[in-house]
């Protein structure tokens, strides 16, 4: 013991002496890096931030859950009993899922599975409480329950935008679309509940625009189509045959489909205008969805003359898209948006000519326009515009029925005398080939619209041609099957002469190679008509006349190119 206190002296001397090394080491080299420090052990990820479901924190969830759907059991057995009012029951049991909707809102972040679970639970509650209120015990009338379920999806949509929470905001909307579509036919009032999806649609639409979008947009857009889709089933019958629907004016009847049209048509313009954002697949098929159930319910349920205002809208829509194509997306790098307008412009305008005009009207109309989209989109260098007159003229072709004098004027039967309609197609066709400028180097696509306009205009002037001769000939004689074949036979070898001109003379390539083509028809011709028929001298005029095209097809079409090697 009495050694102690020498021995403190010594350790604390000694501590001393390694403190005042320990700073020398310091002070002399103070640039040295530092020893790595050894890695610190961290909690392994499944152990740090395990989701409920494997940290054991799933069994509570799903327990709360359970817990969630007795309570809506024991409102179930109040509202069997005469406890209290039912619709005091249905307040109850509103505000109960509400509840749910709220605790799974202000769960913290990354707990999504329990938050979906929570909000399942939610819509557990409210939707059969909604079901058997409104069949069975009949207490709430199908606007009551339409408003609650809107409430309801309002309500959880509110909670996940402010939240950020896709799982609540697609739990739902989703039951809500099952709910409406249920009870809309179920409760046999449908109004209500399409009035329900359609505002969901808007809601959605709304979040679409605000960069809001949470995935279950396409869900509740399909949910509404599918209700409008069965409204125009359901009335389109006889009343006698649907005794349990009540009796809707045609205004009721036609204003869903417009609604929904002008929701899709809204939410369309200020994404792709305003906001300048690309149109996405799904708002292109909507859209056409939204007009297809527009129309039917117009044609279905409008007045008298629906048919021809349908036609008029669709040629006032068919102008609108080509001036928001032009103006608002034909200098962007992003061309989808540009084919889309463009590609609706030109069916609107093909359904309203259709729709509204007549024969002869449909004729001209489309006509003129063929031509005057082929100039344009020579002029402006626009493919689209183009394609578009071509449609236009097959349309004007369809309209006259050139298509079936055509081929019965080459082949079988002499048909009547050609109308107005036929020569104005053969013209607007001919206008639209000469009006193209064919280039080296174009892509293949292009080539065969090139085809097309040059096949369409050679084809109609033949068989022009072909009416024109027989006439000529039965005017001094009466002509037969043998004496047709043969003029067939005599026009279209000079049209494959002129057709290899004016391939040579104005270097379009379209033009030689359905030349080309002519003399393979002719070729099949000689086969299955001309040797059929039997007449050894008009067989024989007949393939001199091939024999002689064959040989000067090829010369003429490669003429200029020889010339200028030559030179």
């Amino acid at each position: 013991m009495n050694d102690l206190p020498e021995l403190l002296s010594q350790l604390s001397t000694r501590l001393d002496a390694l403190e005042r090394r320990v700073a020398i080491l310091e002070h002399a080299a103070p640039e040295t890096a530092a020893p790595p420090a050894a890695p610190e052990l961290k909690p392994a990820p499944a152990a740090a931030a395990l989701p409920d479901a494997q940290a054991g924190g799933m069994f509570s969830v799903l327990g709360k859950a359970m817990l969630g759907i007795a309570g809506a059991y024991v409102l179930r057995a109040v509202a069997d009993s005469t406890a209290l009012p039912k619709l005091a029951v249905a307040a109850l049991a509103f505000a109960y899922a509400t509840m749910w909707l709220v605790w799974a809102s202000r769960l913290q972040a990354g707990k999504w599975l329990a938050s979906t679970i929570y909000a399942g639970t939610s819509a557990l509650i409210l939707a059969p409480m909604l079901w058997e209120l409104t069949l069975r015990f009949r207490v709430m009338p199908p606007s009551m329950t339409a408003i609650a379920l809107l409430a309801f999806v309002c309500t959880a949509s509110a909670l996940a935008w402010k939240h950020d929470l896709a799982p609540l905001f697609w739990v739902a909307n989703l039951a809500g679309v099952a709910v409406a579509l249920g009870l809309s036919i179920a409760s046999r009032a449908m109004e209500p509940f399409i009035a329900v999806l359609l505002l969901m649609v808007l809601i959605c639409e709304y979040a679409a625009v605000r960069s809001r979008e949470l995935g279950v947009r396409s869900m509740v857009a399909i949910g509404a189509d599918l209700s409008i889709w069965a409204l125009i089933y359901v009335y389109i019958s006889p009343q006698e045959t649907r005794p349990e629907f009540p009796i809707l004016s045609a205004a009721a009847l036609l204003a869903p489909g417009f609604a929904l049209l002008l929701i899709s048509v809204a939410s369309v313009i200020v994404r792709t205008v305003v906001s300048k954002r690309r149109i996405t697949v799904f708002e292109t098929v909507q859209i056409m969805i939204a007009f297809l159930l527009a129309a039917c319910g117009l044609v279905a349920f409008g007045p008298a003359p629906s048919r021809s205002i349908l036609g008029v809208a669709c040629l006032m829509l068919s102008v609108a898209s080509y001036a928001a194509a032009f103006l608002f997306f034909d200098g962007i790098p992003e061309r989808r948006n540009y084919r889309v307008f463009v590609t609706w412009s030109a069916a609107l305008f093909l359904a309203g000519c259709f729709l509204c005009l007549p024969p002869q009207g449909q004729t001209l109309c489309l006509g003129a326009a063929a031509v005057a989209a082929t100039v344009l989109g020579v002029r402006l260098t626009r493919r689209a515009l183009e394609l578009h007159g071509m449609v236009y003229l097959l349309g004007a072709a369809k309209a006259s029925g050139i298509a079936n004098y055509v081929s019965h004027a080459l082949v079988g039967a002499l048909p009547a005398a050609p109308t107005w309609g036929m020569y104005l197609v053969a013209v607007c066709a001919v206008l639209c080939t000469s009006a193209i400028k064919p280039a080296d180097g174009e892509p293949r696509t292009r080539q065969a619209l090139h085809i097309a306009f040059a096949f369409l205009a050679a084809s109609t002037a033949t068989a022009l041609l072909v009416h024109g001769l027989a006439g000529l000939l039965a005017l001094g004689m009466h002509p037969g099957a043998h004496h047709l074949a043969f003029i067939r036979t005599f026009t279209i070898c000079a049209a494959a002469l002129a057709l290899a001109f004016g391939g040579s003379h104005w270097e379009r390539r379209d033009l030689t190679r359905i030349g080309y083509a002519a003399l393979a028809f002719v070729a099949a011709k000689l086969v299955f008509e001309d040797l059929r028929l039997g007449h050894l001298e008009y067989i024989a005029a007949a393939i001199f006349l091939f024999a002689m095209t064959l040989i000067a097809v090829p010369r003429i079409a490669h003429g200029k190119k020889s010339a200028a090697d030559g030179e």
